[in-house]
């Protein structure tokens, strides 16, 4: 079986988004969606021992850590090749890791088929803004893009609260602080409470996931700053409700006031194979007018997709909007619209129209 290094540089080199190392099944990788091996052999439990243990001796950290608890999560580079987030697990008591491949530079914008109404996020000083999306969806990309046009447009103090650190950023206009937790801190909680003392203008926080790290998000959006947070939520309602839903019901009231208050937009995002074989996004924008905001506050969530359709001169774009345009442009075939639409058949009937 290949070293470890041969199968990442192929993973890099062949454009993969992801490398499997799992006992049982041979080292494979994924492109454009699609799972390929890359080696005949099967990954038995002793060789896989050894990739894995390769890794952590390419990232210089402790596995002891992950021989108690069976998960880890951790990042990589590999000089002149790219980096590496890695996600290291037991199954059936074998060791077991799947590897996301992160180049070095990131993406120009236009690259990434993000539109400019999401881009110019990037002139947003103050509230909370949302990317939403599930896992692999692209958010990150995204996210990365915008704190790299702030970084070159305003000078200002970046943090990065990330687990882990994916896309390095150097210091252009901005100071950008990247903190990888459990790495640089205990955990994300205490890292965004000590960051709230770091003199931040833009906080870049990883997944909200419980309680606590929503409710000092939201503080911290109150008090000036920007802070851009994801969530693996599907649609704008969804994750509106995720965030009041994590809250006792006696609070929920105040949530919604606070949460109307300092939402500034909510991004979701999803990635949809075109034409080529490759994968393309399709994205979702809300932008909190007053309208929507009185929603919120009067638990009307479920008007909000109303609003977004008939938001587009305060730049708001509906999925199934998002998604004709690709079509409209030649990126993604009638069968792919039709299956990634909210709603299949009133995008049958707009595709009839055109």
């Amino acid at each position: 079986m290949a070293a470890l290094i041969d199968h990442l540089t192929r993973a890099a080199q062949e454009g993969a988004s992801d490398l499997f190392i799992i006992p049982g099944a041979p080292v494979s990788i994924k492109i454009d969606g699609k799972i390929t091996p890359i080696e005949e052999e099967k990954v038995m439990p002793a060789s896989g021992e050894s990739l894995i243990r390769e890794i952590y001796g390419l990232a210089n950290r402790e596995i002891e850590p992950f021989l108690k608890t069976g998960d880890d999560d951790f990042s990589c580079s590999v000089p002149g090749l790219a980096r590496f987030r890695v996600n290291a697990y037991k199954q059936r008591g074998s060791f077991a890791a799947v590897i996301r491949v992160v180049s070095f530079d990131i993406p120009h914008w236009e690259d990434a088929h993000i539109p400019r109404a999401v881009m110019d996020l990037a002139g947003v000083t103050d509230g909370m803004i949302l990317f939403t999306g599930t896992a692999g969806s692209g958010k990150s990309t995204t996210q990365a893009c915008i704190i790299d046009r702030i970084n070159r447009e305003r000078s200002c103090h970046i943090v990065t609260l990330e687990d882990p650190i994916e896309f390095l950023h150097r210091n252009h206009k901005s100071i950008v602080s990247q903190r990888e937790i459990s790495v640089d801190t205990v955990d994300c909680l205490s890292a965004l409470r000590a960051c709230l003392r770091q003199a931040p203008d833009v906080i870049q926080l990883g997944e909200m996931r419980d309680l606590e790290t929503i409710r000092t998000a939201m503080t911290a959006a109150e008090t000036g700053h920007l802070l851009m947070g994801t969530l693996h939520t599907k649609g704008a309602v969804n994750s509106i409700d995720r965030i009041i839903d994590a809250f006792p019901a006696d609070q929920q009231s105040q949530v919604r006031i606070q949460l109307s208050a300092v939402l500034r937009t909510v991004v979701s995002q999803q990635l949809l194979p075109d034409i080529k074989g490759g994968l393309v996004p399709a994205f979702e924008i809300l932008h909190m007018t007053s309208a929507v905001r009185s929603m919120i506050r009067d638990c009307k969530s479920h008007q909000v997709p109303a609003a977004i359709a008939s938001g587009t001169g305060e730049g708001m774009l509906s999925m199934d909007q998002s998604i004709l345009d690709l079509l409209k442009k030649g990126c993604i075939t009638k069968t792919t619209a039709l299956e990634y639409a909210d709603n299949p058949d009133q995008m049958a009937r707009r595709i009839e129209s055109l």
